[in-house]
């Protein structure tokens, strides 16, 4: 069942996604050639909790994070760890917080230092796919036209979109009803409303499509090593349209 949110529900969002914004932002300044993943986690659970929120993925199915770390080929679920960063590498760094009993959760991929084209082009391409799939989101339309719009970017670019793992529902549970796929058919699936809260998350590859799960049980890699990348924002579908709620402010399109 897909869960419609009041406006005392959604405010009660907007600041759990701008902990996540901001968690964000501190991130952003601290990454360089030479930090450990597991000292971004300790920033990242600084931060969420001074501002009186809780990590949502730390212990979320025996996690150990405070944040997930994916780095290069990792695409979702990197655990922090003490592996280093390095001059040229990409890492996607997924945030969740948990404010008042509501979630809010972005992912986004940083480039460290200088990165090659590709891995420009390919940061360029998702974050591109993740803003055309929200121009579709507005009450009426179908869950299938956001899919559509971001599989469309993605492979028009060259890249693969991986089918595995897909954006979702998200409010008092971190996943729930619907499914947000990345790749299908527009016109297709669940009419979106007014309130509901849908967490958008393209997951692209620049290689093929496929992925697979490392013997930590935890985190996913491209079959073929090829780099990766992961963007995503947590919204609310507007009467007109969609609200971002992981951000500074109020930001609706």
């Amino acid at each position: 069942m897909i869960v419609i949110k009041s406006p005392k529900e959604l405010e009660i969002m907007r600041q759990a996604g701008k902990i996540v914004y901001l968690t964000h932002q501190e991130l952003k300044k601290a990454i360089h050639p030479g930090i450990t993943t597991k000292e971004l986690d300790r920033i990242a659970e600084k931060v969420i909790r001074g501002y009186g929120a809780t990590p949502s993925f730390k212990g979320y199915n025996g996690f150990s994070g405070s944040i997930c770390t994916s780095v290069n080929e990792e695409l979702v679920h990197g655990i922090p760890s003490s592996r280093k960063l390095k001059d040229g590498d990409i890492i996607s760094l997924d945030i969740g917080a948990c404010y008042d009993g509501y979630h809010g959760d972005s992912a986004w991929t940083y480039p460290v230092g200088n990165v090659s084209e590709e891995a420009k082009r390919l940061l360029e391409v998702t974050e591109a796919s993740l803003y055309k799939g929200l121009e579709q989101a507005k009450p009426g339309a179908r869950l299938g036209d956001i899919s559509h719009a971001i599989q469309t970017v993605a492979e028009n670019a060259g890249f693969s979109i991986v089918r595995e793992y897909v954006g979702h529902g998200i409010g008092q549970s971190l996943h729930e009803a619907p499914s947000v796929p990345n790749y299908g058919l527009p016109r297709r699936g669940p009419r979106l409303k007014r309130g509901m809260t849908l967490a958008i998350e393209p997951m692209i590859n620049a290689g093929s499509r496929y992925v697979r799960t490392l013997d930590d049980d935890w985190t996913v890699v491209t079959t073929d090593g090829s780099l990766c990348a992961h963007f995503e924002h947590t919204i609310a579908i507007t009467e007109e349209g969609y609200e971002i709620l992981t951000t500074a402010s109020m930001g609706e399109g």
